[in-house]
């Protein structure tokens, strides 16, 4: 996989043999319609298209029918994530990471260096790493990586059969009455809302489990431990807010606050955090258990 100095991945084209172009800059601009022509020219001028021999190329280069090109993917301008993650635990076969609040895990949107993932394959040299599941941009904790290829479906899978036990924690609302209830495993089921940022409640068979219980509270506020039998998208925020206990600072439940695009107001990130993963390593057959370091803002 090539990967450039910043540790971001190529994609790969194909040019094929039936077609003809009068230069690589037309070829590329008609494959890719959504991309406007003029971030083409600058990703020639830039020297991020090129062959697989990593020799770049020129916009107004022969068309080069039945070969494959790389090419890479151009920001003009990228927030700048201002924390650091950290390596818990690297072996031959995976990498586990604590990461901070707002640090994408891959590549998406407006962020691409400052993603956890690159970050990572900057600082380690490791061009194979993959993340094994995802945590939210917002939320801050444990993510671990594969390092070989042929070994990350092993990993992916213990994440399909749930046989991981993940731990979170949250700062949310504390009330009398659910304290009452607590502990409890809270179920519903959860699909896409018309607000694609947003997940919802809807009636049906549950899809969605997680096990709720109280660490301390002093009144408004309250650390709850969450532990998800399931994997749903923002399946902890919206659980939590159906119980109107909507976690601290989050922007996405109840009420849809828009982004700031870069200005972004590190002073109140989202409280909720990844602590503990534990599971049966699928390659070593030993028992992983591993602990963020990080700790959520007191209250």
């Amino acid at each position: 996989m090539k990967v450039n100095s910043e540790g971001v991945s190529a994609s790969r084209v194909y040019l094929p043999a039936d077609q003809t172009y009068s230069n690589l800059l037309e070829f590329f601009t008609s494959q890719f319609p959504h991309i406007d022509p003029s971030e083409w020219v600058a990703r020639f001028d830039e020297g991020l298209i090129k062959t697989l021999d990593d020799q770049p190329l020129v916009a107004t280069g022969a068309y080069l029918p039945n070969t494959h090109l790389i090419y890479f993917r151009r920001l003009a301008r990228e927030p700048e994530i201002p924390f650091e993650e950290e390596i818990l635990y690297q072996d031959e076969h995976i990498l586990v990471a604590d990461k901070p609040h707002f640090l994408p895990v891959t590549p998406s949107g407006l962020y691409l260096h400052q993603t956890l993932l690159n970050r990572l394959k900057k600082k380690t040299g490791i061009q194979t790493l993959s993340p094994i599941h995802r945590i939210d941009r917002d939320t801050a904790g444990l993510v671990i990586f594969s390092i070989n290829p042929h070994e990350r479906a092993n990993y992916q899978n213990l994440f399909r059969d749930r046989t991981v036990t993940k731990v979170y924690e949250a700062i949310a609302p504390y009330s009398k009455e659910l304290a009452n209830k607590l502990p409890l495993t809270y179920r519903s089921r959860l699909e896409e809302s018309e607000h694609f940022l947003q997940m919802q409640e809807v009636e049906g068979e549950a899809n969605a489990d997680t096990y709720i219980e109280l660490l301390e509270a002093s009144e408004p506020w309250a650390r709850y431990r969450l532990s998800p039998g399931s994997g749903k998208k923002h399946q902890l925020r919206c659980h939590l807010n159906a119980l109107d206990a909507p976690i601290k600072h989050d922007q996405i439940y109840p009420i849809l606050t828009p982004y700031q695009e870069y200005d972004l107001d590190f002073s109140k990130p989202l409280q909720l955090l990844a602590k503990e993963i534990s599971f049966r390593d699928p390659i070593s057959g030993e028992f992983r258990s591993f602990i963020s370091k990080r700790v959520l803002l007191p209250f």
